[in-house]
């Protein structure tokens, strides 16, 4: 069981370097300058840099975040069921409390916080807890077909860009760069839509929303029934095959946008391609951690053990490095060195991790999951023992 563990802590500290490399793209660029690039003056370099991110790292990292978050559920469950606690009451307690904490994030650091939409498929994903694992794979393949199948008829649709596109960015820009905290907190929550799409179509977005999102989540809960990662050394022949099936066909759809620019529909096969590559990840890195060195195992194991809160410090750090109460260095960067930034801070989290985890057990946020979790100070759940003796000082 402690091997299934590492490994699992593994890939979540391997997802958060990915995902901060994604991010630092928004964190200098924007939600939406990220996609304009044209807008901003960049190297040869940074053009390199930026379809390697495109391809390699944009939308394959949270996947894996989102298949460890459907993989952890279920093996809470069943930690939940061995106490004999309720297991919808826990999870709802625990799913609230994301949502809290992504409202908090996204509201008043910044604006592309995951944590909200990771507690509202959470509750979405509860009906599916107790059910068998052949039921899930099947919901599994329905929903990511779904979703494959509307991403080839979106590929007739040509999407225009916006006409007020870039002086929003403009705004962007502004606000963020030189701008100071409240500045930057008005335009956050402003409101303001480039796109200026009516709310229905936003309504049809939160709808297919779960078609998009839900398999990966629902993958990770067919793994963890399956029993899977629990003897990685038996499983490395299946990590093997499975990295070498998913990561040429992710790699391949995810690069279709620049090898043929000009056709537009390769733009919706990309996001087909992304989950893909998450996958081929996965088991790239569990056939890895059979065949790796312990030590950088370990690296990864304790940022993974602190995800949470290495996830929300990420965001304190660039807010401050890029936007105008602290550096202000928003579009000034570079891609290329954005990435390298990237790296330095999560080295610096590696570091941190190690010597924090010598002296607690969980981060301050992981405390406080738990803590709302089981309602309990101490953020373990009450033994069976401990619960009789309540129920008899209760009833004398």
């Amino acid at each position: 069981m402690k091997k299934r563990v590492r490994l699992i802590d593994g890939l979540r500290g391997f997802s958060l370097i990915g995902i901060l490399i994604a991010n630092v793209l928004i964190f200098q660029y924007g939600m939406f300058g990220k996609d304009q690039m044209e807008n901003y003056q960049t190297l040869a370099s940074d053009q390199a840099s930026y379809i390697w991110i495109k391809i390699f790292i944009e939308g394959s990292f949270m996947p894996i975040f989102l298949f460890l978050f459907g993989y952890s559920m279920v093996k809470l469950s069943e930690k939940l069921e061995g106490n004999g606690k309720k297991i919808k009451r826990h999870l709802v307690r625990r799913f609230i409390l994301l949502l809290t904490f992504g409202l908090l994030h996204s509201f008043f650091v910044w604006e592309g916080d995951i944590l909200f939409s990771y507690g509202l498929i959470g509750l979405l994903m509860i009906v599916f807890v107790k059910r068998k694992k052949k039921t899930i794979l099947i919901w599994t393949v329905t929903l990511f077909s779904l979703s494959t199948l509307l991403g080839v008829i979106g590929a007739n649709e040509q999407v225009e860009k916006p006409k007020n596109l870039d002086s929003y960015i403009q705004k962007e820009y502004d606000a963020y760069s030189s701008g100071d905290y409240w500045e930057a907190y008005d335009f956050r929550n402003s409101g303001e839509d480039p796109y200026g799409y009516p709310d229905f179509v936003y309504l049809v977005m939160l709808v297919l929303m779960p078609l998009v999102i839900c398999p990966i989540f629902l993958f990770g809960m067919y793994a963890a029934k399956s029993g899977w990662f629990t003897y990685p050394e038996e499983e490395k022949r299946k990590f093997s095959w499975l990295a070498w099936l998913f990561l040429p066909m992710g790699l391949g759809l995810k690069s279709l946008p620049y090898l043929f620019p000009e056709h537009f529909w390769t733009e919706s096969i990309y996001t087909i391609g992304a989950p893909l590559l998450s996958v081929g990840y996965i088991f790239l890195f569990a056939y890895l951690y059979t065949k790796g060195e312990a030590v950088i195992l370990t690296l990864f194991e304790n940022v993974g053990r602190l995800s949470m809160t290495n996830y929300l410090v990420q965001s304190f750090i660039c807010t401050l490095i890029f936007y105008g109460y602290g550096l202000g260095l928003f579009g000034k960067m570079g891609v290329l060195n954005g990435i390298l930034l990237a790296i330095v801070i999560y080295l610096v989290q590696v570091i941190l991790s190690h010597f924090y985890l010598k002296i607690w057990k969980m981060g301050p946020f992981e405390k406080i999951m738990r803590i709302g979790t089981y309602m309990t100070w101490r953020g373990i759940p009450k033994s069976k023992k401990a619960q009789i003796r309540l129920h008899e000082k209760a009833t004398h």
